[in-house]
């Protein structure tokens, strides 16, 4: 079993990492699921100040991956989100090379929608690329693409936590004015996407610094060989060094990018479809698509993991009490559980004929073993005594003294 993180989450095998900590496959116990947890340590109060911010993004759309939850536990802390098993854009490129058009235009589409979500909050992304772009496994279907990792976003007018002259994100992604020093906004956002965009159709990396060079020195490109003109208007403009030239909204491009679609050629009818296959690989021995396979933590915030199927184990026979003088080995089975879980005590064997007292006791001691146990009661609390386990208590109570008399008259 995995390490069981703030009694709530079982982290079972690591899945990559991110721009802030390791991410780990976990199983979620009050949720019954599985979620991608992304752990750090609390000494480094640079990282944990953006965790602080990243955990703190609460965006509900489709073609966005935010934080759901967070925990700490000793000196680590933790947020989940939800468990993408199809890699990135750049398994997707590690498999298949350049894509075909309209099948980039559909992750464009995505991801420009989930940006516009993201704008709407007020954030910046700042750190747009294919490793941070993830594919949910839907194999040779219709692809769903989500924009993850928030570590180094920030919302318009923050304070930034670095210095001007320091440019945070990824080399090879930034846009011309966050070279310069400039405050983030949402243009630099899609410049990248265009960056994105022009990776995806060439199966390549492209060389920003040289494109914006281009751009400043002989004006917009043709189309790069096999990018459709339509579509590389879309792209050439999210890829204008000069912000103003820009598309100024990720819903402007959107809709930009729908009619170019319409002007595309038709696919070709025997194209190989793109198939995202699932990169996480099997669960490790002891978990099963419904969770853990044996022992599951219970704790106060996660009632429901008991309900983890536990494997039988055989149970030890119970002690065989001795008999007292005057009464006979007890019949086989007398001490064990019955079929509908009570226990029966055995009728008391006479040497000689009984008494009243003996004979009383034994019809007391037979209504206590017709008596059946309470229901468990799970609130905490110890349940009262119902009216028939107190008649029973009270037989036992009276066989023991009338076994007691009855020896004493033998002496």
């Amino acid at each position: 079993m995995g390490e069981i993180f703030a009694g709530r989450y079982e982290l079972i095998d690591p899945i990559g990492r991110g721009g802030a900590g390791a991410v780990w496959r976990a199983w979620d116990h009050r949720r019954r699921r599985y979620v991608a947890a992304k752990v750090l340590r609390q000494s480094d109060a640079h990282t944990l100040l953006r965790f602080v911010r990243e955990q703190a993004l609460r965006i509900d759309h489709p073609h966005v991956l935010a934080p759901a939850s967070w925990a700490a536990d000793d000196d680590k802390v933790l947020f989940t989100m939800d468990l993408v098993a199809g890699g990135s854009l750049a398994h997707v490129i590690g498999d298949y090379g350049p894509l075909p058009p309209r099948f980039v235009c559909t992750l464009l589409d995505q991801l420009l929608s989930g940006l516009a979500a993201v704008h709407a909050e007020g954030v910046v992304h700042r750190d747009i690329k294919p490793a941070n772009i993830l594919m949910e496994a839907t194999g040779c279907g219709r692809p769903h693409l989500r924009l993850s990792d928030f570590g180094i976003s920030m919302r318009k007018g923050e304070p930034r936590l670095t210095e001007t002259d320091h440019v945070v994100g990824t080399p090879g992604y930034f846009a011309p004015e966050q070279l310069l020093g400039s405050e983030p906004d949402f243009p630099a956002d899609l410049f990248a996407v265009g960056l994105v965009a022009l990776y995806l159709l060439r199966g390549s990396k492209p060389d920003s610094r040289a494109l914006a060079e281009h751009f400043f020195a002989h004006g917009t490109p043709a189309a790069p060989e096999g990018v459709p003109a339509p579509l590389w208007d879309v792209i050439a403009n999210l890829l204008q060094p000069e912000p103003r030239n820009r598309f100024k909204t990720a819903t402007g491009a959107r809709k930009a990018l729908a009619e170019a679609v319409e002007l595309l050629p038709p696919p070709v009818p025997d194209e190989d479809p793109v198939e995202v296959f699932d990169q996480l690989g099997p669960l490790p021995p002891g978990f099963g698509p419904q969770g853990p396979q044996s022992t599951a933590a219970v704790t106060p915030e996660s009632p429901t993991a008991a309900a983890v199927p536990v494997p039988a184990r055989e149970a030890a026979p119970a002690p065989v009490p001795a008999a007292p003088a005057g009464f006979g080995p007890p019949p086989a089975g007398a001490f064990g559980p019955s079929e509908t879980g009570s226990f029966h005590l055995p009728p008391p064997e006479r040497s000689a004929a009984p008494g009243t007292a003996g004979a009383t006791a034994t019809a007391l001691a037979h209504e206590a073993a017709a008596a059946p146990l309470p229901a468990p009661v799970r609130t905490g609390r110890i349940a009262p005594p119902s009216a028939r386990v107190t008649a029973g208590l009270l037989g036992a109570a009276l066989l023991c003294f009338a076994v007691g008399v009855w020896a004493l008259t033998r002496l």
